[in-house]
This record gives structure tokens, C-alpha cells and sequence, in this order.
């Protein structure tokens, strides 16, 4: 019992350093994750704008705000223009990140300088949004290099406007969100690959496995809690698309709003000052986040008998 009893005092005294070092995340999440959280909520109930030089409440005007939003039609075409741009952005990515992991993975390919190749692709990740988001503002533009290239060998007679057009400005959007963020999935992907045992390819190969067997019928099933990962945590990065559109677009979401997004839209009740609807507007997001990340895992995960 005494020995017991010292190996508990241990393992107690040992646990108590955990608990020491996540003293600093946790002082950290209150104060700039959850105090905010609860406050914008709180506000979300308040009547609060400036008109002019006016400041109108803080006044308590209870579910208006909330009302206010539905009411007028926006929310639903800034949502579905956000899941649009965020599924054909995330598609290609996906299936590019697939077969450049599966490549890296791979021993029996030997691919060469696969250090270098790797940077490569990561290096898109580490340029700021806005910083791309201007670079292909100004090669897309209607004096831009690729009007000019695509009028020097003939295929357009004169400049494409590429922002004017809606399938062209949404497929930069999706386009450069992929270019952005395929990098960074494929790490992930790769890491979760080299992660499974090599025994069990070889099984397989021994067994007369093809590559696209042993991909299907290994790599992804044991790959699937990196996926969901990369699954949810693009779905909320795609809920919260801002800095591409904005800037592609100046803010305005043309060409007729169709690349307008939910924090684009958010965004304009912050920066006038309204924030009673700013604030049911980020409640609102919120929620949806969750209720489609839910979703996400509900539906990529199964029960195991």
C-alpha cells in the first residue's frame, strides 16, 4: 500500500508540470479568444452604430440585429458565394496534394533533390495574401502580361476583362486559393503517409498489390484523420475568406457581388461603425462554422462494429 501510494505522489507530482505548461495557452485563449467571443455575443444584442457624427446606443434591441440580417437577402448569396469559391478552390487542391504526397511517399520512386521540391511547393504558403492577391491584380488586369501574351499569339482580338466577368473572377479567387494552400496540405498529407507502417505495403506488394490498389485500399483508409483534418480546418479557412477577394476586387465583390463573401460582407458593417450587426453577423458565421464542421466529420467518419 505505502509503495502505492508513493508511485501515486509521483505521478501526481509529474502531472502537475502539464498542468503548469498550459497555464500559458490557456491565459492566452481567454483573453483573445473567448472574453472576445462572449463580447462580440453580447453586443450582437445591442443597437450600436455612428450615423454621421452621431453615435447611435449602445441600446438593447434583443434578436432586431439578427432579424435584420435575414431580412434583407444578402446572406444567403454572400454564403453560397463563399461555398462556391471555397469547393472549387479546395477540389484541385485536394487532388493535387493526393498525388504530389503519394509521389514524396513513395521510397520506390527515388525521386532526386525531393528536399528542394518540397520547398518549392511550400513556398507559396509563406507569401502574404495580400502581397498575391496584388501580384495577380496586376497580371490579370486589362493592360496586364497576360492580356498582352494572349493577344500577342492571337487567341483574343482585344484585352479579356477577367475581373468583369463572373466564372473568370471567381476562378482566380479559387485558382489562387489553391495555389496558395496546396503546399501546406501536401505536408500534412505526407506526413500521415510516412506515417503508416511500411510492412504493410510490402505485404502488399507481395501479395501482387498495384500501386493503385495499395493506395486505395491502404494509404487511405489509414490516411482518412488527416484528411478530415485537412477537410475541416479548409472549410473554416474557406469560411473565412477575406484578403483575396478584397483585394482582388477592391472590396466590392465585383462583378455584381458575385465574389462578395460573408466577411467581405462582415467587414463593411465593421467598418462603418455598426457594431450591433457586425456582431450578429460574427455570431451567425460562427455557428455555421460549426454546425458544417459537424457535418464534415459526421459524414467522413464511421462507426467501427
Amino acid at each position: 500500500m505505502a509503495k502505492e501510494k508513493k508511485k501515486t505522489s509521483k505521478v501526481v507530482r509529474y502531472n502537475k508540470w502539464g498542468y503548469i505548461f498550459l497555464i500559458p495557452f490557456i491565459t492566452i485563449y481567454l483573453i483573445f479568444n473567448m472574453i472576445p467571443l462572449i463580447t462580440t455575443i453580447y453586443n450582437s444584442f445591442f443597437e450600436n452604430y455612428r450615423q454621421g457624427i452621431i453615435q447611435v446606443g449602445p441600446n438593447w434591441v434583443g434578436l432586431e440585429n439578427y432579424i435584420t440580417i435575414f431580412s434583407n437577402g444578402d446572406i444567403p448569396k454572400y454564403f453560397s458565394n463563399t461555398i462556391i469559391m471555397w469547393i472549387f478552390g479546395f477540389i484541385p487542391q485536394i487532388f493535387l496534394s493526393l498525388l504530389l504526397a503519394a509521389w514524396f511517399a513513395d521510397t520506390r520512386l527515388r525521386i532526386k533533390a525531393s528536399g528542394f521540391f518540397k520547398t518549392v511547393i511550400y513556398m507559396p504558403n509563406l507569401i502574404m495574401a495580400s502581397a498575391f492577391a496584388m501580384l495577380f491584380f496586376t497580371l490579370f488586369s486589362d493592360s496586364g502580361p497576360i492580356n498582352s501574351l494572349l493577344m500577342q499569339i492571337g487567341l483574343i482580338s482585344e484585352p479579356y476583362k477577367f475581373l468583369s466577368h463572373t466564372i473568370s473572377a471567381r476562378g482566380l479567387v479559387c485558382f489562387m486559393n489553391c495555389l496558395m494552400w496546396f503546399g501546406n496540405t501536401t505536408i500534412l498529407l505526407m506526413a500521415g503517409m510516412l506515417g503508416i507502417d511500411s510492412a504493410l505495403f510490402e505485404a502488399a506488394q507481395v501479395d501482387g498489390a498495384t500501386s493503385t490498389q495499395v493506395f486505395f485500399k491502404i494509404t487511405l483508409p489509414l490516411l482518412k484523420p488527416i484528411l478530415i483534418y485537412v477537410m475541416i480546418t479548409s472549410l473554416i479557412g474557406g469560411l473565412q475568406m477575406f484578403d483575396v477577394p478584397q483585394i482582388l476586387t477592391n472590396g466590392e465583390g465585383n462583378p455584381v457581388r458575385t465574389t462578395m463573401t460573408m466577411i467581405m460582407y462582415l467587414n463593411k458593417h465593421l467598418y462603418s461603425k455598426n457594431y450591433g450587426l457586425g456582431g450578429a453577423m460574427s455570431v451567425f458565421l460562427f455557428i455555421v462554422t460549426g454546425i458544417l464542421s459537424l457535418i464534415v466529420f459526421k459524414f467522413t467518419t464511421k462507426k467501427e462494429d
